[in-house]
């Protein structure tokens, strides 16, 4: 055990004192928040572009449907030909030119009516004509059938369905989406810890065995213990790193608070959207501004502590059942070109785990395909943290899903390991020979 002790404190060392290690450690939160701010500034000035129209309407319609809004401005032409209006929008670089000709019907105008640009036109501007185009059609079409002006502008509006709890509690549509990103967010950051983490461990497997050091070190070591101290080693590394991280981050944050006043407790202060439930008492319709403070209460409730500590545990179980495997690939081969062919097995399960995992849980995080995947131990990790969000318990997952997911990665991680150590023993003193998969279980017989 002391051995054991010494070779983690090696590879511990080994990693946090590397220059590389320190530096992406306390860069990688500024990249990371320099990204989300480049990404959310890039997008603003996309939005902000502003599409000039000519409308060249010949038409006794659409006169006054044409209405300037932020993002799209209409000009008009009149008393030109068609050909005049074409030339003037294309010296002037409007975006593009609308022609409405002179037709008896509606029906005949709509199907005639043109869109000219130098280039195919975007989707989001073409939607806002057809729209235009779709309401009138719509709005004629009624009033033939005897509906009034009036009438249709009240059958346009929209309707959404107010919905609560049995105690009156206001339900928020989207909710179980908004926490089902926040989960994956931390299943994807465990996905890129165990490739990147277990890739460190198998190449200093490869490096040590290919140096000819491993035949110096295991005169003194049990190959098991060497392979167990790489892991651990690395995974408190990892977790160092990541600490490190959540540290930055929440700097980082308060210093943003700080910069754009913004107070952290507001999002707390609003009161409940509930009103008592009784035979004839519905609950109270809440305004826009008791929606918004419900949304940023149902996310300062979200059990982020007990989040972040089923984090560590998924991680750190998740990574020491990926690591070993990563760990007895370094030993059956002498160089990383030789991993290609065992490294897709590998991912492929974290990949599944990720796609998948979305899927099920957006549309029911209850459901059997969400359960039976964050309960099977090589994606539980990651598909398991997308359900934590929502709590443990009632509304949440149920308790006895979340122990029984942890009992098999535990057993998981017990069992991989004495089969990697099986190889790793082998494999670790095997030189200039690609192994196959029928020759790494005949390591594990031995």
């Amino acid at each position: 055990m002391n051995k054991l002790s010494l070779i983690i404190k090696r590879e511990y060392l080994a990693k946090v004192r590397n220059k590389s290690f320190v530096i992406m450690t306390f860069l990688s939160p500024i990249l990371m928040v320099g990204m989300v701010v480049l990404i959310a500034y890039l997008t603003k000035i996309n939005d902000n572009q502003k599409h000039i129209i000519g409308v060249f309407n010949e038409s006794d319609y659409f006169s006054n449907d044409f209405n300037t809004t932020e993002s799209t401005s209409y000009v008009l032409f009149r008393n030109i030909t068609l050909q005049a209006a074409k030339d003037s929008t294309a010296k002037v670089g409007y975006y593009g030119l609308l022609h409405i000709p002179n037709e008896d019907e509606l029906e005949k105008v709509a199907k005639h009516a043109f869109f000219y640009t130098k280039e195919a036109p975007s989707t989001i501007v073409l939607e806002k004509l057809e729209d235009i185009f779709e309401d009138r059609l719509r709005e004629r079409r009624l009033q033939e059938l005897g509906v009034s002006t009036k009438e249709f502008a009240s059958m346009e509006e929209e309707y959404e369905i107010n919905t609560a709890t049995f105690a009156g509690k206001q339900n928020l549509k989207g909710i179980n989406e908004i926490k089902a990103l926040i989960g994956g967010g931390f299943g994807y950051l465990i996905m890129m810890f165990i490739i990147i983490y277990g890739g460190f461990v198998m190449r200093s497997v490869i490096e040590e065995k290919t140096s000819r050091i491993i035949e110096v070190i295991i005169s003194s070591v049990k190959p098991f213990q060497l392979m167990m101290g790489k892991i651990i080693g690395t995974s408190l590394a990892g977790v160092t790193q990541f600490a490190i991280w959540i540290v930055s981050a929440t700097l980082l944050l308060f210093v943003a608070f700080a910069i754009f006043n913004i107070d952290p407790s507001a999002l707390s202060s609003g009161a409940e959207v509930t009103a008592g439930m009784g035979n004839t008492i519905a609950p109270a319709v809440p305004s826009p501004n008791e929606t918004l403070q419900a949304y940023a209460q149902e996310l300062y409730k979200i059990p982020w502590f007990m989040l972040i500590c089923f984090f560590l545990i998924y991680f750190i179980l998740g990574y020491l059942i990926y690591s070993s495997i990563y760990a007895a690939i370094g030993a059956a081969v002498d160089n990383e070109t030789d991993t290609q062919q065992f490294i897709f097995p590998i991912i492929l399960p974290l990949m599944l785990a990720i796609y998948v995992g979305f899927f099920s849980v957006f549309s029911n995080p209850h459901g059997p395909i969400a359960v039976g995947f964050s309960l099977f131990p090589l994606t539980s990790p990651i598909v398991m943290l997308m359900r934590l969000p929502g709590g443990i318990g009632e509304g949440g997952v149920p308790i006895w899903e979340v122990i029984t997911s942890i009992i098999l990665l535990v057993i998981t991680f017990m069992g991989i390991v004495w089969l990697a150590a099986k190889i790793y023993r082998v494999g670790i003193l095997m030189y200039g020979k690609k192994p196959s998969y029928k020759e790494l279980f005949k390591w594990i017989k031995y």
